[in-house]
C-alpha cells in the first residue's frame, strides 16, 4: 500500500484541478506584489502622494497580518468554503479600488483590501493542502507552491512596467483579474466539497480574541516602523518604544504557545521560518539597493541578478520534495538545517562582495543562488513539518502561523533595515553603512535561525 501511495503525484487525476488552481492563485498574489515595486513610483507621482509612498507597501503588509488571522480563526469555526469566498470578494474589491483611485489614500485602503485578501486567500490555500493532500504529497503541493512565485519573480516586474508606459499604472491591477477569476472556476467547486474538521473547544477558546490581537500588532509595528523613521528625534524613540509595548502580547497570542521559549517542535518551526524567511526577503531587497547605488549596476542587471535567487528557490523546492518521497519524510529537519546553513553563507557572500571593490557580478550571482537553493530547501519543508503538527480542529490556526509569520517577518526585517539606511543617511555615514548594516542583522539573524533549527522536531504521525 505503501508502494503505491509513492506512486501518486499532484497532478494525477484526483488532485490535478485543485493544484492547477492553487498554483494560479498563488502565482497571482506573487505578481501583484512584485508587480507594484515596479509601478509604485509612477503610481505615487501620478497621484501626487510621493510623500506617502512607503505606505504602498506597509498597508499591503501590516493588513496581510489581520486577514491571516481573521480567517485562520474563522476557518476552524465556519469551514474553508465560505472564508474561502471572503477572501476572494476582499482581494478583488482592493483590486478595483485601487485600479480607480483618484488620489493617493484611496489607493492605500484599495491596498489594504489587497493585503487583508491576500493573506486570508494564501491561509485558505494552506488549509485546503492539509485537507486535500496525503502527508506524502504535502511536500510536493508546498513546492509547486514556493515554485509558483517564481514566474511572477521573473516577468512580474517587466510586465508591470510595459502595461505602465505603455497604456497605464492601472492596467498592471487590472491585468490580475482574469487569472483570479480563472483560479476560482477551478477551485471553488472542490473547495466546497471539502468538509472542515471537527473544531476542538480548546481551539475556539484562543481564538475568540486573535482578531483584535492582530489589529493591535499592526497598530504596534506601524508605530514602531513610523518611529523609526524619525530616529535619533526624541520623539521617534517614544513612538518606537509604544509600538514594540503594543506588539508583544498580540504576539503571544498570535504565535504558537512557547515561540518566545523557541520550544521544540511547532514553535521552534514557526519561529525558524519566520527568520529565514524575513532575511531572505529583507537581503534580496537591500541586494538591489546595493548593485545600484555602490556597485553602479543597472536595474535591469540587478534584476536579472536576484532572478537567479528565484530559478535555485524553485530547483531547491522541487528537489527537497523528491528527497521527501524517497526517505518519507524523516529528513525533513536536516533539509531545513541545510537550507539554514546555504543561505548563511550565500548572505556572508554578499556582504564581502558589497564591501570589496569592483561589480562582483559572479559572485553577486552565486550568492543568490546559495540564499535561493537554501531558501527552496528550508521554505516548503517548514510548511510540511508545521501542518504535521496541526491537532484535530487546528489546522487552520497552525496554516493562519505559517501565513502570519510570512508576513509579518519581511515586514518587519525590511521595515527596520530602511531605517538603518536612512539613520545612516542621517548621521552622515553614507548609504553603503546603510546597507551593511542592514545585511550584517539579516546575518546575525540567520546565525541564531540556525542554532534553533536544531530544535525542530517531526511529529509521531508521520
Amino acid at each position: 500500500m505503501k508502494k503505491n501511495i509513492d506512486k501518486i503525484g499532484i497532478f494525477d487525476v484526483q488532485y490535478k484541478t485543485m493544484t492547477i488552481g492553487i498554483i494560479l492563485a498563488v502565482a497571482t498574489v506573487g505578481f501583484e506584489g512584485l508587480a507594484i515595486t515596479t509601478i509604485a513610483p509612477k503610481l505615487a507621482q501620478s497621484l501626487n502622494g510621493i510623500h506617502l509612498y512607503g505606505w504602498i507597501f506597509s498597508a499591503f503588509l501590516l493588513s496581510q497580518i489581520i486577514g491571516t488571522m481573521v480567517i485562520g480563526q474563522q476557518i476552524d469555526k465556519n469551514g474553508v468554503f465560505k472564508s474561502y469566498v471572503v477572501s476572494i470578494l476582499i482581494f478583488v474589491a482592493g483590486i478595483v479600488i485601487a485600479a480607480t483611485s483618484i488620489n493617493m489614500h484611496m489607493l492605500i485602503v484599495g491596498r489594504a483590501f489587497q493585503g487583508f485578501g491576500a493573506g486570508a486567500l494564501l491561509t485558505c490555500v494552506y488549509y485546503s493542502i492539509t485537507l486535500s493532500y496525503p502527508d506524502e504529497l504535502r511536500t510536493k503541493i508546498l513546492a509547486a507552491f514556493s515554485s509558483a512565485y517564481v514566474l511572477p519573480a521573473l516577468v512580474g516586474p517587466y510586465v508591470a512596467g510595459l502595461l505602465a508606459e505603455s497604456l497605464s499604472w492601472r492596467f498592471v491591477f487590472w491585468f490580475v483579474l482574469p487569472f483570479i477569476v480563472l483560479s476560482v472556476f477551478l477551485t471553488l467547486p472542490l473547495f466546497r466539497k471539502l468538509q472542515a474538521e471537527n473544531t476542538s473547544a480548546l481551539s475556539t477558546e484562543k481564538g475568540n480574541y486573535k482578531e483584535i490581537y492582530a489589529v493591535l500588532l499592526t497598530l504596534g509595528t506601524g508605530l514602531l516602523l513610523i518611529g523609526l523613521g524619525f530616529v535619533p528625534d526624541w520623539k521617534g524613540i517614544m513612538i518606537s518604544a509604544v509600538g514594540v509595548m503594543m506588539m508583544i502580547q498580540p504576539l503571544r497570542k498570535l504565535l504558537p504557545e512557547g515561540a518566545f521559549l523557541v520550544r521544540k517542535g511547532l514553535p521552534a518551526t514557526i519561529v525558524s521560518r519566520g527568520l529565514f524567511v524575513a532575511c531572505f526577503f529583507a537581503v534580496e531587497s537591500y541586494v538591489v539597493l546595493a548593485l545600484t547605488t555602490v556597485k553602479g549596476l543597472s536595474a535591469d542587471v540587478a534584476g536579472l541578478i536576484v532572478a537567479a535567487g528565484a530559478i535555485s528557490w524553485s530547483t531547491a523546492a522541487w528537489l527537497q520534495s523528491k528527497f521527501d518521497e524517497r526517505d518519507h519524510g524523516n529528513g525533513r529537519k536536516q533539509r531545513v538545517i541545510i537550507g539554514v546553513g546555504l543561505m548563511i553563507v550565500g548572505v556572508a557572500l554578499v556582504i564581502i562582495i558589497i564591501g570589496l571593490p569592483g561589480n562582483g557580478i559572479v559572485f553577486a550571482v552565486l550568492s543568490q543562488i546559495l540564499t535561493g537553493f537554501g531558501i527552496g530547501l528550508a521554505h516548503p519543508t517548514t510548511g510540511a513539518i508545521a501542518l504535521q503538527h496541526a491537532k484535530a480542529g487546528e489546522a487552520g490556526a497552525v496554516s493562519a502561523n505559517i501565513q502570519f509569520i510570512d508576513a509579518f517577518g519581511p515586514g518587519l526585517s525590511i521595515g527596520i533595515g530602511g531605517a538603518l539606511i536612512a539613520m545612516s543617511e542621517t548621521f552622515g555615514w553614507g548609504v553603503l553603512t546603510g546597507i551593511m548594516l542592514a545585511l550584517s542583522i539579516q546575518f546575525l539573524c540567520l546565525l541564531f535561525c540556525f542554532i534553533i533549527s536544531f530544535r525542530i522536531n517531526l511529529s509521531a504521525t508521520l
